[in-house]
């Protein structure tokens, strides 16, 4: 993820946009959990949590499940546009009828997202999203114990795994390499 502009949580402004979206060529984007963890933790200890929102933007989520781990890890809002322009591309395309719309497709998708983190949440007797945003329900798996307590603190952990040196090498496994 890149940090727009030169806004720090130190500026008077209020928002940490976090992107992996138009990364130059050959660089491999942090994993949008991981940023968002790892700012969210950085405002906690800084005290500039509450006046401060964390708004990822993220090709890497496409189901609840992702939208939920970024928003119970500290993310404010989540935009999806790769998983937004994949719906819409299925709209124009037809492939989700010949009747479907890409506004409706994409309030179908959206509405979907929603009803999913409904279910999540009263699942674990949550009723607000404020309540769950930052929250951190969730108990890590195949994650070393060394990165879940620098990254995800307060996160149980039970099995170990990769650490991120793994994460890194994983993500640049990805990234087209030019020849």
């Amino acid at each position: 993820c890149r940090r727009v502009g030169e806004m720090t949580a130190d500026d008077a402004r209020h928002l940490v946009i976090l992107s992996d979206r138009d990364l130059p060529e050959g660089q491999a984007p942090i994993p949008a959990l991981l940023a968002v963890a790892a700012v969210n933790r950085h405002l906690v200890a800084a005290g500039r949590r509450t006046s401060c929102g964390v708004i990822v933007e993220t090709g890497e989520a496409r189901e609840v499940h992702h939208v939920a781990l970024l928003l119970g890890y500290g993310a404010t809002a989540v935009n999806l546009y790769l998983a937004f322009e994949s719906v819409a591309d299925l709209a124009m395309r037809q492939v989700l009828g010949r009747n479907a719309s890409v506004t409706r497709a994409l309030e179908n998708y959206i509405s979907a997202l929603g009803k999913g983190l409904l279910k999540i949440m009263s699942k674990m007797g949550i009723s607000t999203l404020r309540s769950y945003r930052g929250a951190q329900v969730f108990e890590a798996i195949g994650l070393e114990r060394a990165l879940v307590e620098k990254y995800f603190s307060g996160t149980s952990t039970r099995v170990g795994g990769i650490g991120i040196e793994g994460i890194a090498a994983a993500a640049f496994d990805v990234v087209p390499r030019r020849e």
